[in-house]
């Protein structure tokens, strides 16, 4: 049985830096949804990998957050764009 500190969230300090990897089908309209969700941003983006098939493609992102809140809101932005299949 696990005791109340071993299932504890580590707990974050903010401001901070915080990654994001996107998922979806189109690497270059992946390009974009970084661009649109963090644009008004000061951000870092790069292309990650394609999936042993080439139909799944991922980007890196990311951006300094000042709250947990913040962190939240671009996480949803992405899991809503509709170029994105998933976030990690």
């Amino acid at each position: 049985m696990a005791t109340s500190d071993e299932t504890k969230q580590p707990e974050l300090t903010y401001p901070r830096q915080w990654g994001f990897k996107i998922i979806g089908k189109d690497k270059e309209k992946l390009a974009q949804a970084v661009q649109d969700v963090l644009g008004h941003k000061e951000h870092l983006s790069s292309p990650g990998n394609a999936s042993r098939t080439g139909k799944y493609h991922s980007h890196n992102a990311s951006c300094h957050v000042e709250s947990k809140e913040e962190r939240d809101k671009l996480f949803k932005a992405f899991q809503d764009h509709d170029d994105v299949d998933m976030v990690i």
